[in-house]
């Protein structure tokens, strides 16, 4: 009652739950992957948004930002990733969320994998990738970012 409320990122992660937005940027109609990872991160005790299909990279960003995600998981299969990606994270600097952690997956070939890396992409899990493997990587992406985070 007559306390100050708290900008979400300032609550202690042991106070709130990651928030993840799961998103399928560009014209790729192929939803049921993006709704498996969805489902096993929630069941990992994630807070998870999904966006939908046929998202742009500037409404994935705005909605990383509207709902104060610590990360975003990008699906794409239609190859556009090497594209779609880099937008993606651009539209996420440009409202200074530099701290977002992003991972993706999809059909991305073994060459372009390095390349996302380097433009600061996490990780990415191709198809077959066990949900513990998703689920156990982000939460430990999450607490490095959360420890470099209070370290300053």
């Amino acid at each position: 009652m007559g306390g100050v409320a708290r900008h979400p990122r300032s609550i202690p992660a042991v106070e709130r739950r990651h928030r993840v937005v799961v998103a399928k940027p560009g014209l790729d109609g192929h939803d049921r992957g993006v709704k498996v990872i969805a489902r096993a991160l929630r069941d990992a005790g994630f807070e998870v948004i999904y966006t939908g299909l046929f998202q742009t990279p500037e409404q994935v960003a705005e909605t990383v930002l509207q709902e104060d995600a610590d990360a975003v998981g990008l699906s794409v299969l239609s190859g556009a990733h090497m594209t779609l990606f880099p937008r993606v994270i651009e539209e996420l600097r440009t409202r200074g969320l530099d701290d977002v952690v992003v991972f993706g997956g999809g059909i991305v070939p073994e060459a372009d994998i390095a390349e996302l890396q380097e433009q600061g992409v996490a990780a990415i899990f191709t198809p077959g990738a066990p949900m513990a493997t998703i689920t156990d990587w982000l939460a430990r992406a999450l607490d490095e970012r959360d420890a470099a985070l209070e370290a300053g």
